[in-house]
């Protein structure tokens, strides 16, 4: 369709979640014969979620149900698929296969199709072709530079470091009989905790660390080492946080206020845990309900992001592996494997043993839990000043699905806006065609729909130091946030090199590219972002 804005006639592809069908994607070659294939099972969304486990993995890829169980085994990833299970995985089909799937093996695996509109209330839109663009340019970057995909041998020296520093740390902590000392070791445990934490584990659990699936599979095991669990990690963090970054389910947020609980199979996968559930005294998100206390959570905000760790390993570790859910999401996936059970516990029991049992031993039970407790607060607050300040800051914008139907009889999408309203892809969509019009003599520009998954990323994620050598090592490549959820299978270590190119291709394409100077600029961003936050609601 044609669109006339400021005069400039546009084509735009606008759409209200619609998935494209399978057989969209299949081309088959002139002069083929075209034998008649044989009908697909058509399955249901209840159907598609009873098979939720490892013994039993089925997914759906653009409406195209796959089963997984078996090429789990051999899948290049390693076990990664098997988050998939029982879902619509299309978000992470898309995002962690920067070079594409070969559609024989998407055929191989295919045992049904999804029955008419199971997912056509989706948030997102896959119909342009700025993700398609942006993946190919940057793995041409990635093999003009000759760097790989996933590891590094920067990569590697940071995490032998840093491990070191860790145990190290520990070690002084148990021997130091003076208290100011043993602090001060504990301090710097937690700091190499953290580090731990955004450099090894966050790279490991994305599958991104190192080549081989083993090794991934131990760099993810070092969050389970300094205390919390990785299968919880990445439920909540790969499954909701990294697909529907800062996009809530306006029907859920509704049934909450009214404190009714809907079953786990009628929620809505399209909704982000991290903006309701990493601190609940906190509002981060402008369609909750502000409450008193929120006038004021810019002040105390700071001191809570000290306690996230501690509530990570004593409330949410426990409550995902008992319940096999993270709110709305189902957590069967990990914890429906007996073995995955035995070594959440079994963690839980050692790292308990040489994080609290010994130093108590040491310096006794006083001395020993604040020791504890010392560790975890130097970790929590690096780790979530790091995080927060990606998502929930001055002029980033937020999603919502509303229960109210569209034009087409789907779900409404909303255009994800800041807090005040307005729509920041606007203003960068009216930039891209002047600038079309300067070099080309007119605005005829195909722009990416408000709702398409990665310009949706780009709105919601802001990065702070783009560029910086120094920031991105230090932060594990938090820095580059919009680089990361874009592409959370390149290892880390990757993303100064590729900055420039996914910028450029947002300014070409009209989708908001927000980047903060320093991590002290976008703190302070973010702490006024919260004061403003703890007024009134958005509607």
């Amino acid at each position: 369709p044609k669109t006339t804005f400021q005069g400039i006639t546009t084509t735009i592809n606008m759409c209200n979640g619609n998935i494209p069908a399978p057989e969209s994607h299949i081309q088959t070659p002139i002069g083929t014969a075209i034998t008649a294939a044989p009908a697909l099972k058509t399955i249901s969304k209840t159907e598609l979620a009873s098979h939720n486990t490892p013994r039993s993995a089925w997914c759906s890829v653009h409406s195209q149900v796959l089963d997984i169980t078996a090429f789990s085994k051999t899948h290049p990833g390693g076990d990664t698929i098997l988050l998939a299970a029982g879902k619509d995985a299309t978000v992470l089909f898309e995002t962690y296969h920067p070079r594409g799937v070969p559609q024989s093996l998407v055929k191989k695996l295919q045992i049904g199709v999804m029955e008419k509109g199971a997912f056509q209330d989706s948030f997102y839109s896959w119909d342009s072709e700025f993700y398609k663009v942006l993946k190919k340019r940057v793995v041409n970057r990635l093999e003009e530079r000759g760097l790989s995909r996933r590891g590094s041998v920067e990569i590697w020296i940071k995490g032998i470091l840093f491990l070191v520093g860790f145990w190290f740390s520990l070690y002084k902590m148990y021997v130091t009989p003076t208290l100011p000392t043993a602090a001060a070791w504990s301090l710097s445990m937690g700091i190499f905790a953290a580090m731990i934490g955004t450099c090894i584990q966050h790279d490991g659990n994305h599958g991104a660390f190192a080549k081989s699936n083993l090794i991934n599979k131990l760099a993810g095991w070092t969050l389970d080492m300094i205390g919390a669990s990785a299968f919880t990690w990445e439920v909540q963090h790969m499954l909701g946080h990294h697909p529907y970054t800062n996009v809530l389910d306006g029907e859920e947020e509704a049934k909450k206020e009214k404190g009714i609980d809907c079953p786990l199979e009628e929620k809505d996968q399209e909704s982000d845990p991290d903006v309701f559930s990493s601190f609940p005294l906190v509002r981060m998100h402008p369609y909750h309900e502000p409450q008193w206390f929120h006038a004021y959570q810019h002040l105390y905000a700071p001191i809570l992001f000290a306690a996230m760790t501690l509530a990570k390993v004593f409330q949410q570790d426990f409550e995902v592996a008992t319940s096999q859910r993270l709110y709305h999401i189902d957590a069967k996936c990990r914890y429906g494997s007996i073995w995955n059970v035995i070594r959440f516990w079994a963690m839980k029991v050692i790292t308990l043993a040489y994080m609290l049992g010994i130093p108590i031993y040491f310096h006794g039970v006083l001395m020993g839990l604040g020791l504890f407790v010392i560790g975890h607060c130097a970790c929590g607050e690096l780790l979530a000043t790091m995080f927060i300040v990606n998502h929930v800051i001055e002029g980033v914008s937020y999603g919502k699905k509303v229960s109210s139907e569209g034009p087409n009889g789907n779900e409404k999408v909303v255009k994800p806006s800041t807090m005040y309203g307005d729509t920041p892809m606007e203003i960068t969509q009216k930039d891209a065609m002047q600038r079309a019009i300067d070099k080309k003599g007119n605005g005829d520009i195909v722009l990416v729909p408000y709702n398409d998954w990665a310009a949706v990323q780009c709105q919601t994620s802001v990065n702070w130091a783009p560029g910086s050598w120094f920031w991105n090592h230090f932060s594990g490549g938090l820095s580059h946030q919009i680089e990361h959820h874009l592409f959370p299978s390149i290892c880390h270590t990757n993303y100064c090199y590729i900055q420039d190119v996914v910028e450029s291709t947002c300014r070409e394409y009209g989708v908001p590219y927000q980047s903060e100077k320093s991590l002290f600029v976008a703190y302070f961003k973010m702490l006024s972002h919260l004061k403003l936050l703890g007024r009134e609601k958005s509607e």
